[in-house]
């Protein structure tokens, strides 16, 4: 039993498109993905700084599935609809 890395591969797909954007959204009391080791991953990625800003983040006081939070939930609809209004313009 092990942790996954992603970043490896989060990496390549944006040397290979520099215009992919990613969200990211995590729950304060996520115990199978903290919070705050996704944040360690994101800032140790290894990008060009430009690239750093293809990254949004979504905070939200739930665990895991955040989804089934009414608060998250409606922070979480918000948040990815601006993420997607907000790569449509770039």
């Amino acid at each position: 039993n092990g942790y996954v890395d992603t970043s490896i591969a989060l990496r390549n797909a944006l040397a290979r498109n520099p215009y992919l954007k990613i969200f990211v959204a995590m729950g304060y009391y996520d115990m199978a993905t903290p919070y705050w080791a996704v944040d360690y991953t994101l800032h140790h990625i290894s990008l060009d700084p430009m690239l750093l800003r293809n990254f949004s983040t979504g905070y939200y006081e739930a665990g895991h599935m955040m989804y089934i939070d009414e608060k998250s939930l409606g922070k979480l609809r918000a948040d990815v609809g601006k993420f997607i209004e907000n790569a449509q313009r770039k």
